[in-house]
């Protein structure tokens, strides 16, 4: 048996569906499209699919009409010849249709300011949506009125949640090394090593080519990363060697990294399966994300005593704000504080 139902994951909809241990059938509900484990949620969830909803006899999604339809399509041909990122146009969109599907029922020139503080309570807060999807939907919003429709939406009077203040999550160097000594595939060692060893971000790494890797200056080269900028970062004489092992082993043709076909590029959900069998193997128990390893090169850089503008250039950050956060999670100075319990 199973039951089925719509939720809210990560701000899109989803269909969400429990299983009273039936193997048979999540055997089968593994082979559909897009079916992914939330490991938050406790269930297996698909797209918010028409076909989906008639497979589980869900209530059929509102649809737009063609007039919308179009104000969307001519939003996505503004975006693209702004060059905005295929992954922001799609976030974008994604959330616009959230957004105007909430309101179906009414004309889009009759949408105005109070709309969206009835959409941020009755389906953001309602859903438990997060303040950063919030913002999210507010900027989709506002890009869409204002380019599409050639009208403004007083966004700025309509109060945006604040941004909670949480620290990066760092592991020391002892636990550094024995993720990445896990692995006894040089492949999925070097890829782990290079993301610690460069501070790079997931889609950094699955981008890389093998001539982007220049050993006789130590340089790796990354190109076009977030915000459409190239950078530079040392690579250390240890990882090059590593990297060469790697390369003798595998070959590789396109891409640095690829996936089990020659030409065929790494998937993001691979790597972040390496990394979990990593944590395993070591027994670190820590909810370690790729993107802990970029945060720990980062502090024990400024621990080593590197200067924070040098960290900056080597992240890819626009602001020196974003890299100063690495100052509050770095126990160099902290340690030299003495604390007045120990004079009791």
């Amino acid at each position: 048996m199973y039951t089925a139902k719509l939720i809210t994951h990560r701000g899109q909809k989803r269909i969400a569906v429990s299983f009273e241990k039936k193997k048979e059938l999540i055997a089968r509900f593994r082979k559909l499209d897009g079916a992914k484990w939330s490991s938050t949620l406790k269930v297996w969830h698909l797209p918010d699919k028409e076909e989906y909803r008639l497979k589980f006899k869900l209530p059929l999604e509102k649809r737009l009409s063609a007039e919308t339809e179009q104000q969307i399509e001519n939003f996505v041909k503004w975006l693209r010849s702004k060059r905005y990122s295929e992954s922001t146009i799609k976030t974008y969109v994604d959330a616009i249709r959230v957004f105007l599907k909430f309101f179906s029922e009414k004309a889009l020139y009759d949408i105005e300011n109070n709309d969206i503080i009835i959409f941020n309570n009755e389906y953001i807060l309602k859903n438990k949506l997060s303040a950063s999807y919030q913002n999210q939907m507010v900027n989709a919003v506002k890009l869409f009125f204002q380019t599409v429709q050639n009208r403004k939406l007083n966004i700025e009077q309509i109060h945006r949640p604040k941004k909670p203040k949480t620290l990066p999550n760092v592991l020391s160097k002892e636990e550094i090394k024995v993720i990445l000594e896990a692995h006894g595939n040089i492949k999925h060692r070097a890829m782990l090593s290079l993301i610690y060893a460069c501070g790079l971000r997931r889609s950094e790494l699955l981008n890389l080519k093998p001539t982007d890797i220049d050993s006789k200056r130590g340089i790796l080269l990354i190109k076009q990363a977030k915000g459409k900028k190239d950078r530079i970062a040392p690579i250390s004489e240890k990882i090059i060697e590593l990297l060469r092992q790697y390369y003798k082993a595998y070959k590789p043709t396109v891409w640095l990294f690829e996936g089990q076909q020659k030409g065929e590029q790494y998937t993001a959900e691979s790597l972040q399966s390496v990394l979990k069998q990593a944590l395993q193997k070591s027994n670190i128990k820590k909810p370690v994300s790729l993107h802990w390893l970029r945060h720990s090169y980062a502090t024990h850089l400024l621990e080593s005593g590197t200067d924070l503008r040098f960290i900056q250039e080597l992240l890819g950050h626009n602001s020196s704000k974003t890299t100063e956060i690495y100052t509050h999670v770095s126990t160099k100075s902290l340690q030299n504080i003495k604390s007045p319990f120990d004079d009791l």
